[in-house]
């Protein structure tokens, strides 16, 4: 059973994130499944670091976009509004420029006033890059 709102379609979600950040680093909303938001981010001159390598702050820039957006997608943004509170990530290897790295955000914990997320980046061979955990501050309008 889908853990989503009133989810809007993946073109709405990505249009929504014109003139941002996010948008400015590259991230790409691709997929939506039942209990899962995944996105996309490539590794070049937006987001790596002088050696060439994903910088982690682009890491955590995905994580929480990915996060946020998860926790958006589970309550009525009519009467809610989401701050996030905290994140956390391991940098466990490097993604090289001229690659993508794919967010995967999960539900750890979906209550009333907080949401706690679990993102995972991963290379394009499916590696582990970095690990997030992010939670989401939720209150009324």
């Amino acid at each position: 059973m889908a853990i989503w709102y009133n989810p809007p379609s993946l073109e709405e979600m990505n249009a929504r994130c014109e003139d941002t950040m996010i948008r400015n680093l590259g991230i790409e909303i691709t997929e939506l499944g039942e209990d899962y938001l995944r996105g996309t981010m490539p590794v070049d001159a937006r987001t790596r670091q002088p050696r060439g390598f994903l910088h982690g702050g682009a890491s955590l820039a995905l994580a929480e976009t990915l996060g946020s957006y998860g926790s958006a997608l589970c309550v009525d943004l009519d009467t809610k509004i989401l701050f996030g509170q905290e994140i956390n990530a391991n940098h466990l290897r490097p993604a090289r420029e001229g690659t993508l790295v794919t967010g995967t955000a999960r539900p750890y914990h979906l209550g009333r006033t907080s949401h706690v997320w679990e993102i995972r980046i991963t290379g394009e061979e499916g590696q582990l890059v970095c690990i997030a955990r992010h939670t989401v501050s939720i209150r009324d309008k």
